[in-house]
C-alpha cells in the first residue's frame, strides 16, 4: 500500500520539473556575437571587459546590457542589449502555472536579449554622419585626408529649376 505523501511528493517535483520551462529552454545567460569592421575592436559590457572583436560574451537575460567598441583611430560604436520575453514563456502558462513564470522572472529565462548578434561597422574619426540607403552611401567628411582624389562636388539645387 503506498503512502499518501508518495502522491503529494511526486506532483509537487513534477511541478517544479514543468514549472521553470523558459529557464530550462534559454537558460539564464545567453551567449551574444559581436564583431567590428575592422575587427580588434576592445569590447565593453556595462563597464567590464570582454575581449576584442570577433568575440562571443555570455551575458545574463535578467537585465538590459550596454555595450561599447573602442579601436584606436576609429570612432567608438556603442550599443544597447535590451531584455525581451521569450516565446517560451507560454510554456509556462500552459504548464507550470504562476510558479513558473515566478522563477522563469527571478532567474532570468523568461528574457531574451537582442540583437542577438551586434556588427559594428567602425568608423574613421573625423567622420560626422554615414548613412546607408539600399546601396547608395554618403559621408560627410570634416578633414579630409589630403591624399583622397577629389570626383566631385555637390551643389544646392536651384528651387526655381525643378519647378
Amino acid at each position: 500500500m503506498r503512502h499518501p505523501w508518495v502522491k503529494c511528493i511526486s506532483l509537487f517535483v513534477a511541478c517544479v520539473m514543468l514549472a521553470g520551462c523558459a529557464t530550462i529552454m534559454n537558460q539564464t545567460t545567453q551567449s551574444i556575437g559581436m564583431s567590428s569592421n575592422p575587427t580588434g575592436a576592445t569590447v565593453t559590457v556595462d563597464g567590464a571587459p570582454h575581449g576584442k572583436t570577433p568575440v562571443v560574451a555570455r551575458l545574463s537575460r535578467k537585465e538590459n546590457h550596454f555595450v561599447k567598441m573602442e579601436l584606436e583611430g576609429f570612432e567608438p560604436y556603442e550599443t544597447t542589449l535590451t531584455r525581451r520575453v521569450s516565446g517560451w514563456v507560454w510554456g509556462n502558462v500552459a504548464f507550470g502555472g504562476l510558479i513558473g513564470l515566478a522563477i522563469d522572472a527571478i532567474s532570468g529565462g523568461l528574457y531574451k536579449l537582442t540583437p542577438d548578434q551586434i556588427t559594428a561597422e567602425l568608423r574613421t574619426k573625423g567622420h560626422a554622419s554615414f548613412l546607408q540607403h539600399d546601396t547608395l552611401y554618403v559621408a560627410v567628411v570634416l578633414t579630409p585626408n589630403p591624399q583622397w582624389e577629389k570626383i566631385g562636388q555637390l551643389a544646392k539645387l536651384d528651387q526655381n529649376a525643378t519647378q
